[in-house]
């Protein structure tokens, strides 16, 4: 809390007025304070989502806050029940069991095949390695891949064919080495 709940209690009334400044610094407080909040009560795959539909909540039911009163308990309560609806949520979620002896692949192959591919990538000209990377190996069209890097479609498609012409030439130079 950088100003204290009296701090966030005035913020708000200021906020119940109109006032925009003191509405964003109280909602970017109370997203640390709730993040805090929801992360020793909740997985940490729901905090974010639990964060939001608090401070939703709060901008909706800003009126309801007395400035007479603390600011708090109104905050912790409009968390709780938000809290208490995640967990609800969460319940109703099919979630299946995993076993004790699960299997996990290994992974080496993988790694390896990445780091070989970097070093590979890294021997072609930056444009070749970078349009090879977006369309070949991210999935991106060669429209995105062009929007992305400012070449036009047509050299995307020549920095790919000469890209992967010189891929193929040093692995196989590479085989007959070996």
């Amino acid at each position: 809390m950088s100003g204290g709940e009296n701090e966030w209690g005035r913020l708000m009334a200021a906020a119940q007025e109109g006032q925009a400044a003191p509405y964003r610094r109280l909602l970017d407080e109370l997203r640390q304070w709730l993040t805090r909040f929801y992360a020793r009560r909740l997985p940490p795959a729901f905090v974010d989502d639990a964060v939001q539909d608090t401070l939703i909540a709060i901008h909706e039911k800003r009126h309801t806050y007395d400035p007479e009163r603390p600011f708090k308990p109104w905050l912790v309560a409009v968390a709780r029940y938000k809290w208490i609806d995640r967990l609800r949520a969460m319940g109703r979620s099919a979630t299946e069991e995993l076993p004790e002896e699960i299997a996990v692949d290994d992974h080496e192959s993988a790694v390896t095949s990445s780091i070989v591919l970097t070093e590979l990538l890294g021997e072609l000209k930056p444009a070749q390695a970078e349009a090879i990377r977006l369309v070949k190996i991210e999935g991106y069209s060669v429209e995105e891949a062009s929007a992305r890097t400012g070449q036009s479609g047509s050299l995307i498609k020549v920095n790919i064919h000469r890209g992967l012409a010189r891929l193929a030439a040093m692995v196989q130079k590479q085989a007959d080495v070996e």
